[in-house]
């Protein structure tokens, strides 16, 4: 009867929702990458996220984090730079609280520690973080996010050639 159709609809609208969702996280990662490489597309990749707010997805909480950091070192002065880390670091690590056994959320942790100024002195996780990435990567089950780590991991100074051959094989 009707109700059917009603519960066939609600679950087609959920099941949208979520393609939709993960759709939107395939491209904030995609904008990641680029604007950590580019300067140019800091703020547009800053403007797409400012829509996030604290309750939502915390892999979206922490790419919005990452977008205030990447912001912020392009800010004019000292305070502006440091006040603005802090804030995008604040998101970051509300997303950890959130979702601990996050690896993307770990993994984005990871990458502003990485290539923060030693003087912001936000390096305190890397080991964990990547211990934690390298014990769970194996479990990833969804190949962009797979592919995106791989790629990420071949170029980073935190894993060792050791370890990067290990994922690569993966």
């Amino acid at each position: 009867g009707l109700g059917d159709v009603y519960k066939r609809q609600a679950l087609f609208i959920s099941v949208l929702s979520l393609n939709l969702q993960s759709l939107n996280v395939d491209a904030v990662r995609t904008a990641y990458k680029e604007a950590a490489q580019d300067k140019t597309k800091v703020n547009t990749f800053y403007k797409s996220l400012s829509v996030i707010d604290p309750n939502d997805n915390s892999v979206l909480v922490a790419y919005k984090g990452a977008s205030i950091a990447l912001m912020a070192k392009q800010a004019k002065t000292i305070k502006e730079k440091k006040d603005g880390f802090i804030d995008g670091v604040s998101h970051i690590e509300l997303a950890i609280e959130r979702s601990p056994n996050n690896i993307e959320v770990r993994f984005v942790r990871l990458s502003i520690q990485e290539n923060s100024p030693k003087i912001l002195k936000y390096k305190a996780n890397l080991d964990e973080d990547k211990q934690f990435i390298l014990a769970q990567f194996k479990f990833i089950k969804y190949a962009h996010l797979k592919n995106y780590l791989k790629d990420y991991i071949s170029h980073s100074k935190v894993f060792t050639d050791e370890e990067k051959s290990v994922i690569l094989k993966s």
